[in-house]
């Protein structure tokens, strides 16, 4: 497993010179970004981020069959965005915060996701059998989807757009980038779990669909309060 740390070394350091890069480059774009700084945003957040990606993947694993260790990127995602949205309704803050955070995310799933197809068949991210011209051998003989690569080829593209957004000045509200991440994230990763031999927990739906399910409505939501919200103050204008 010593290539699939190194891969998240490289991830978690794209991440950080990701979130320098737009903070220098595009920091007067993220208005609220000083509400970032609190320590009991990152307090919050990190410990969300850190209970979610192990209880997820212990019960995936679990439910499999499988030794209940591990770390899932949609656990992290799922309990850092339910710990920060409560440290905020605590707190007062309304309104999105994690702008800054969308390319870091981005990308650095992207590169941990090429760990995950270097480890092979022991990390438990691998596709069912294809025979695909770009199947690959995750180290069983077995021809198999590269879902891993299929995950960070989705989250470049992501991450491609939000460069080129913030670059060329496209009309799209900061405040929405993070909702649309949410969106994005549970919508590519839904599809990838019908490609997986992952335990089925509703119909043909494993725990992953159901969780990424609740980030699209999650982002949803939010951009539908975020339209409530501003026709208000258009209103009263």
């Amino acid at each position: 497993m010593l290539i699939h740390t190194l891969f998240d070394a490289l991830a978690w350091a794209m991440a950080a010179l990701a979130a320098l890069w737009v903070r220098r480059r595009h920091g007067a774009a993220f208005a609220r970004i000083g509400l970032t700084e609190r320590p009991g945003y990152w307090i919050s957040g990190l410990a969300g981020l850190g209970l979610g990606a192990s209880a997820v993947a212990a019960l995936n694993n679990g439910l499999a069959g499988l030794l209940p260790i591990g770390h899932s990127v949609a656990g992290a995602l799922a309990g850092g965005i339910l710990a920060v949205e409560a440290y905020k309704a605590a707190q007062g803050i309304r309104g999105s915060t994690g702008g800054i955070l969308v390319l870091p995310l981005a990308l650095g799933i992207a590169v941990g996701r090429f760990g995950c197809l270097a480890a092979g068949i022991e990390d438990f991210t691998y596709g069912l059998p294809t025979a695909l011209p770009w199947a690959h051998d995750f180290g069983d003989g077995v021809p198999r989807h590269p879902v891993p690569v299929y995950e960070s080829l989705a989250m470049l593209g992501f991450a491609a757009l939000f460069v080129a957004a913030l670059e060329r000045r496209w009309p799209i509200p900061s405040d929405t980038w993070f909702y649309l991440f949410a969106i994005w994230y549970g919508a590519q990763r839904f599809a990838w779990e019908f490609l997986k031999p992952y335990p089925l927990v509703l119909g043909p739906l494993n725990l992953y669909h159901l969780i990424c399910a609740g980030l699209i409505v999650y982002g949803l939501g939010m951009l539908a309060a975020r339209g409530r919200q501003q026709s208000g103050i258009a209103a009263g204008a």
